[in-house]
Formats: structure tokens, sequence, C-alpha cells
């Protein structure tokens, strides 16, 4: 079990699903899944709002350029 606190989790995983989608091997790839990683970074997004206290900044990932 990882002792590093959720909000600094997830945001390690938001800059992991920004680098894949950025990354030249995943766009040259012909990948339609159902759920995109756009998806992912707004779930991740949303899962920031429950995990910080109210009297903490949110640090959000766009989705600009996420095809959808």
């Amino acid at each position: 079990m990882s002792s590093q606190p959720l909000p600094d989790l997830i945001a390690q995983a938001q800059q992991l699903l920004t680098q894949i989608r950025q990354h030249p091997q995943f766009q040259a790839l012909d990948y339609h899944p159902d759920l995109s990683i756009g998806d992912a970074i707004q779930a991740l997004n949303e899962l920031s709002f429950s995990a910080l206290p109210s009297s903490e900044p949110l640090q959000v990932f766009s989705l600009e350029g996420f095809n959808q």
C-alpha cells in the first residue's frame, strides 16, 4: 500500500495519462476504445474534488486536445 497522499497519486496518474496521450507511439495507434484517456482524466478530476479537503487548491488537468 502506498504511503503517498491520495491527491499526489491522482496528480501523478493524470500526468502519466497526459504523457501517454501525447506519445507518438500512442498517437500512431488505430485505437478506438469505449472509454478514452480523456474520460480517464475526467474521472481523476472528479476524484480530486472528492479527495481533497475544501481548503486545498485543485490541480485540474485540461481535456483540451483529447478526442472523445
